[in-house]
């Protein structure tokens, strides 16, 4: 992780570039505004769109990386008094140290930024409570491995793009994904392609090309029937 280093994307958000793996963590056109409209946009706030009455909602994350996503989740729905249990899947979880110059902060009630930087290791071993309505874990492992006791209603694949990590978008790891959403539940990924397309539909999900965000004409969505 030492070449590894923050860079400023065209909304003025930071992101974190991988050498290793040759990519962003999000958007350099905008990481606070790809996270907000592919994840918490086309993701939770439209599963919410059909279940109104919902007052609790588990959403999975696979690759965690800097916690943008659930921070921005975590956030809104503590504004609108929802409760969410979150659980991230990430195989290389980024230090403490590293989370805490993303300068997400300035996205968010102060209260909850602080609540994630000192729960965030505890995280990596337990559900911890970030507030009242939300409780975060971060499941250090590889997403095959990973076999939770309950299942999810929203899923956030935010996996590396397949150019740079095939592996992670593989029918094999698409399928145990699937098999983590309950009926109903909503799948959704910055990336679409033919393959992605064809495999989604495959495993029982209906497929819609929503907006992308800046930079991205379209993005998946799909809803397991």
């Amino acid at each position: 992780m030492d070449n590894t280093h923050f860079v400023v994307t065209a909304d003025g958000s930071r992101t974190l570039f991988q050498p290793e793996v040759g990519e962003h963590y999000h958007s350099k056109h905008g990481a606070h505004q790809e996270s907000k409209h592919v994840f918490l946009g086309q993701g939770l706030q439209h599963y919410l769109s059909g279940n109104p009455s919902d007052t609790e909602v588990n959403i999975l994350e696979v690759g965690f990386g800097t916690g943008l996503n659930f921070l921005l989740t975590a956030d809104y729905v503590t504004s609108i008094e929802l409760n969410l249990h979150y659980c991230g899947v990430e195989a290389y979880p980024l230090s403490k140290e590293v989370i805490s110059q993303t300068g997400y902060e300035a996205y968010m009630e102060p209260e909850l930024w602080e609540s994630f930087l000192v729960n965030y290791e505890k995280a990596l071993v337990g559900e911890e409570k970030v507030n009242a309505q939300v409780t975060l874990a971060i499941a250090h492992q590889k997403i095959l491995e990973f076999e939770p006791t309950k299942r999810f209603h929203v899923v956030y694949f935010d996996a590396f793009a397949a150019i740079h990590q095939p592996d992670m978008w593989t029918d094999e790891v698409l399928s145990h994904v699937a098999n983590l959403l309950v009926t109903g539940g909503v799948f959704v990924t910055y990336a679409i392609t033919g393959n992605l397309k064809r495999s989604m539909k495959a495993l029982g999900f209906s497929i819609e090309k929503a907006p992308g965000a800046p930079g991205k004409r379209e993005m998946l969505r799909a809803t397991k029937l």
